[in-house]
C-alpha cells in the first residue's frame, strides 16, 4: 500500500469515526432528503437549510459503511457556504471523480475518496450523500 492510500484511508476512516454535521434540524428548520441504497443497505436522512440561494447548513443522520458515512461527513462540510449553484457543481465534480476523472475540491477530504472507483460496487456508497444533495437543491428551489 502507498503512503498515499495509507493517508487516504485515515481521512476516511477519521470522517466515518468522528462524523462532521451528524445530527437532526428541528422539524420545519430545513429541506430533508431520505435516500436508501437498497443493493447494500446504507441509508441516509439530509438535510439542508437554505437562504438566499445558499446551503446555511447541512447535517445528515443515516447508517451505512465506511464510505457512505464518511462522503456524508465531508459533503456537508465542503457545502456550507456555497451558492446552490456552486453546490451542484461539486456534485458534478464528485461525479467525475467516481468515473476516475481528475478533479480538484477545495475541500481537500473529498479527493481521499478517489480510490473508490476502483470498486464499482462502492460507487453508489460514495455517491447517496451527494444524489441526495442534487435531490435537496432542487426541493429547495421549489419552495
Amino acid at each position: 500500500m502507498s503512503q498515499l492510500d495509507d493517508l487516504y484511508r485515515r481521512v476516511i476512516m477519521d470522517h466515518y469515526k468522528n462524523p462532521r454535521n451528524r445530527g437532526t434540524f428541528d422539524e420545519g428548520e430545513a429541506v430533508s432528503i431520505n435516500l436508501n441504497n437498497p443493493t447494500c443497505g446504507d441509508k441516509i436522512q439530509l438535510q439542508m437549510q437554505v437562504e438566499d440561494g445558499r446551503v446555511k447548513a447541512a447535517k445528515f443522520v443515516g447508517e451505512g459503511c465506511s464510505i457512505s458515512l464518511s462522503s456524508a461527513s465531508m459533503m456537508t462540510d465542503a457545502v456550507k457556504g456555497k451558492t446552490l449553484e456552486e453546490a451542484l457543481e461539486m456534485a458534478e465534480n464528485f461525479s467525475g471523480l467516481m468515473k476516475g476523472e481528475s478533479v480538484e475540491f477545495e475541500y481537500e477530504d473529498i479527493e481521499s475518496l478517489s480510490g473508490v472507483n476502483k470498486f464499482p460496487a462502492r460507487i453508489k456508497c460514495a455517491t447517496l450523500a451527494w444524489n441526495a444533495l442534487r435531490k435537496g437543491i432542487e426541493q429547495s428551489k421549489t419552495q
